[in-house]
């Protein structure tokens, strides 16, 4: 039986790899600082510690895991990222388990790690334009990301690449693109757009405002989470493609269409109120074309259908917890 580790198993994308290596006859053990808040892990091995302690890290890698994946991370929505009110965290947490993780891999003998980076890394310089933002993977350099975020999964990527060169390590980097679906953050502040406009659309009525912020004429792309799991399967086993690609789609639209498109799958029709707050660039898609030579595939689901099974799942949330007099502020986020 071949094993795995996944480290952030208690998270959103964590949570949903685990399921899928246990179908494909996987052993799992999970490590996360906590257990999964909107569904029961399916890991075989479920341990809660801080990836920041080295020493967790030694006992958690104790044998060779056929796949080992770095997913845990300390990030959020835009609320959360990009105020500049938590940067020094976001920093020092998630370099701190980069650092401590893969050092305990190359020392266990483990051949490669894959690492879980953003489209954040990209220069806020070729973000500009909202209906021509470039993300193509060679574009990253000169460095300009627009968070502290995007510079700790940049700074790690050239960890991770530097192990590779001087350890002979085989780490592949996925630069994920707003990844969305059921079971992930709907609520509390961390949560992205496309769960959080599903919550406020839930829990309004026909007629009602909902708040978002900026113009909403941003735009991003939302990779749907199956699609996001066969992108990083297909990279994690490649036998040769050991630079960073990115994993998203590239079906981009405006926030303001976000919603419209969200509105449309509620059967509700609600006025939008743009306020001032933290938005990001002004625009961000994801580029495949590497994804497309170097793995022959690339996704391809359109955001419809993923948005549907999302919403569905958060307004049965929303249902059965409610959530406060808040249902006229939508959250706006532009990370990856």
């Amino acid at each position: 039986m071949k094993t795995a580790l996944i480290c952030g198993a208690g998270g959103f994308i964590g949570g949903h790899l685990a399921k899928r290596l246990k179908q494909e006859g996987f052993w799992v053990r999970g490590v996360d600082i906590k257990s999964h808040e909107h569904a029961e892990t399916r890991a075989d091995d479920f341990i809660i510690g801080d990836l920041r302690d080295p020493r967790l890290c030694r006992q958690v890698v104790d044998r060779r895991f056929d796949h080992v994946y770095q997913l845990a991370a300390d990030m959020g929505g835009a609320g959360y990222l990009f105020t500049g009110e938590h940067d020094a965290d976001v920093m020092h947490n998630s370099a701190t388990i980069n650092l401590n993780m893969l050092d305990a891999c190359r020392k266990r003998g483990i051949p490669g790690v894959f690492y879980s980076s953003s489209a954040c890394i990209y220069p806020a310089y070729n973000q500009e334009n909202p209906d021509r933002p470039n993300c193509a993977e060679s574009s990253a350099y000169p460095a300009a990301p627009d968070s502290e975020y995007g510079w700790e999964k940049l700074f790690s990527e050239r960890l991770y690449l530097a192990y590779n060169r001087n350890y002979g390590m085989c780490n592949r980097i996925a630069r994920y693109h707003n990844i969305f679906g059921p079971e992930g953050t709907w609520r509390g502040g961390k949560e992205k757009a496309p769960a959080a406009i599903c919550r406020k659309v839930a829990m309004a009525r026909s007629g009602d405002e909902i708040e978002i912020w900026g113009d909403g004429l941003q735009t991003r792309s939302f990779l749907y989470i199956n699609e996001c799991l066969e992108g990083t399967q297909r990279l994690a086993r490649s036998p040769t493609c050991i630079e960073p690609i990115n994993i998203g789609s590239e079906e981009m639209l405006s926030i303001n269409q976000l919603v419209d498109m969200i509105c449309d799958i509620s059967g509700k029709h609600l006025v939008k109120r743009h306020v001032p707050g933290p938005t990001g660039v002004r625009g961000r898609n994801s580029d495949n074309r590497l994804i497309r030579e170097k793995l022959n595939w690339a996704p391809s689901r359109p955001l419809r259908e993923g948005l549907e099974q999302t919403y569905a799942w958060i307004e049965q949330r929303v249902g059965n917890n409610p959530v406060g007099q808040d249902s006229t502020r939508v959250h706006q986020t532009a990370t990856g």
